[in-house]
């Protein structure tokens, strides 16, 4: 199994997206910090929706992209998902608000070449 482990972090994008996909409206986005550029990260978005995404949906996603969480390796500590409130960038042509963050450890699937 590989043991390389890296951060998946999922937010709420509020004013929609532009990358990889456009999308009107809230939506969720999950994507795995990797070295190299922000842009090649695997990324996964659901539909516009406010609803945060379950535990089975966040790991279908995860799956998806080709990773796993890390909880089911033994010497990784702290592998289930953290949640915090960050604030809204001042930009967003709306007033700031409070946003919840959530990341996970994750680690490549068996065989993934992601």
């Amino acid at each position: 199994m590989n043991k390389q482990i890296f951060r998946a972090q999922l937010s709420l994008r509020c004013c929609g997206t532009t990358t990889p996909d456009v999308t009107a409206g809230p939506c969720w986005q999950l994507y795995v910090a990797r070295t190299g550029l922000v842009c090649e990260w695997p990324t996964y978005t659901w539909p516009p929706s406010a609803e945060i995404p379950t535990l089975a949906e966040r790991a279908a996603a995860l799956a998806d992209l080709g990773f796993a969480p890390a909880e089911d390796i033994e010497d990784v500590e702290g592998a289930g998902w953290e949640w915090m409130e960050i604030a809204s960038p001042e930009y967003h042509p709306h007033p700031v608000r409070v946003l919840l963050l959530g990341a996970v450890k994750v680690r490549l699937l068996d065989g993934g070449a992601a």
